[in-house]
């Protein structure tokens, strides 16, 4: 098995699952977190692992582990590889490439980095792979009927600011944004959270993933247990609900199966009731998209660009909250008539997007 992201929560819960499961961890990658990084080589023993730069602290081996570097490292790495299975949870439009080289060396791939379909969906072969987002997940688990599809809805939590008043919001800290409600999460996409950029990503996955003569659509529900719904043609809609652990969609993802004695089951009377909430494009403006996304799904990438930029101004403290769907908006409207044709125009055109929102934070 290969694990990109090794040291993110999706990462470490997958060498959880290795460990459980007895499967060999053949590659490792991190993008900072030496210390991290530098325990689960001693205790996984991989043949590989990589780290984003070379600060000396691994140097070119450690114990019988090879040490990679870079962009260009991980390359190398995969190259060398014999697992046909790799897990990649990359955080943001980096991640792409690696979903790109894992396809080609004719690996399958539980993705976790949702920037690779949104960016490029298109352009990957999604037989080769297996979603590892719990909405994701939840939809492949309900769609085993024969029954046609008429609409699939994922579930939101709602992020940090669900209950925050709307006065407050532009100016929120990165403290509160950060304060997720049911899930620990990396900063990025807790931010993406607070926003829903992160379930309008989904619903472009779910398109690629899943078809374009479906209905795709999201709800609030805020507990988490509900991570997705599957309404057929016949009327009936059938919900999957499991605790709110990415164990489980990885499981799956890696083993084809749940990890016995892993998960609880929901005690629905502990449960006691379940709350459903519209989403409100003024409490989330970028909400606004999705139907814009849905018609033209390649002009995602735009989204994506903008949205990194714009989030990592945030976190940097160069720009309130509220600036990052002013980002995002002012984006789209100036490139939103640029689809890309190829893998190349993807990675054109995200480069241009960046350095028009740089442009716009600058202003």
């Amino acid at each position: 098995m290969i694990i990109l992201g090794s040291t993110g929560s999706i990462g470490v819960n997958a060498l959880d699952v290795c460990e459980r499961s007895g499967i060999e961890v053949e590659l490792l990658s991190a993008k900072n977190n030496v210390e991290l990084l530098k325990k689960q080589i001693e205790k996984f023993r991989p043949k590989y692992a990589c780290l984003q730069k070379n600060d000396g602290v691994l140097g070119a081996n450690l114990g019988d582990t090879k040490i990679f570097y870079g962009e260009e490292g991980l390359t190398e790495a995969l190259s060398k590889t014999n697992s046909k299975k790799a897990l990649n949870a990359i955080v943001g439009f980096a991640g792409l490439r690696s979903t790109l080289e894992c396809i080609e060396l004719g690996k399958n791939v539980a993705l976790a980095n949702k920037e690779s379909l949104v960016a490029a969906g298109k352009f990957i072969d999604v037989s080769k792979i297996t979603p590892v987002d719990s909405e994701h997940f939840a939809l492949w688990y309900l769609n085993r009927s024969a029954q046609k599809i008429r609409k699939m809805t994922i579930t939101a939590s709602g992020g940090a600011l669900r209950n925050t008043p709307l006065s407050e919001i532009y100016a929120s800290s990165i403290n509160d944004v950060l304060k997720h409600p049911n899930w620990t999460m990396g900063r990025k996409i807790t931010v993406d959270s607070a926003t829903m950029v992160n379930k309008l990503f989904e619903i472009i996955e779910a398109y690629w993933l899943f078809g374009a003569d479906i209905s795709y659509d999201a709800v609030i529900e805020t507990s988490s247990t509900i991570h997705a719904m599957i309404e057929f043609d016949d009327g009936v809609t059938t919900a999957q609900m499991s605790e709110p652990d990415m164990r489980l969609p990885i499981s799956y993802a890696i083993t084809g199966s749940a990890t016995p004695n892993l998960f609880r089951s929901i005690d629905l009377v502990a449960l006691g009731s379940l709350e459903f909430r519209a989403i409100d494009d003024v409490r989330y403006p970028v909400w606004r998209l999705k139907e814009e996304l849905l018609r033209k799904p390649l002009s995602a990438i735009i989204l994506n660009a903008a949205n990194e930029i714009g989030v990592e101004a945030f976190l940097d403290e160069s720009i309130a909250f509220g600036e990052v769907a002013n980002i995002i908006f002012g984006s789209y409207e100036k490139f939103c008539h640029i689809l890309p044709a190829s893998i190349g125009d993807v990675f054109a055109l995200d480069l241009e997007v960046r350095e028009y929102a740089r442009s716009l934070i600058k202003a």
